[in-house]
């Protein structure tokens, strides 16, 4: 299996981590559940650093997760890109 397999599978798994606990915010108590905060644990610390420099539109609707998914693919795009050039 290639490392740029690899790379994409992770990528694949941590974006549907991310949905998966933004859409854990609509249901009422969902995050306080055992899958809950086990996503918290993983998914906030990458999505806090977008969240302090997005604030919410309206006061309730927050886009930080969409932007942190689009970093996510432009930078897994560029570790795959680098590592095609060394590998």
């Amino acid at each position: 299996m290639s490392i740029e397999i690899v790379v994409g599978l992770l990528l694949q798994i941590y974006t549907y981590m991310i949905i998966v606990y933004v859409l854990l915010s609509w249901l009422p108590n969902a995050r306080e559940s055992f899958i809950g905060e086990l996503l918290a644990k993983l998914v906030e610390p990458y999505l806090s650093p977008f969240r302090r420099f997005i604030p919410p539109i309206f006061g309730m609707i927050d886009i930080s997760p969409i932007i942190a998914l689009i970093v996510l693919r432009f930078a897994a795009s560029g570790l795959i890109s680098v590592l095609r050039y060394f590998v």
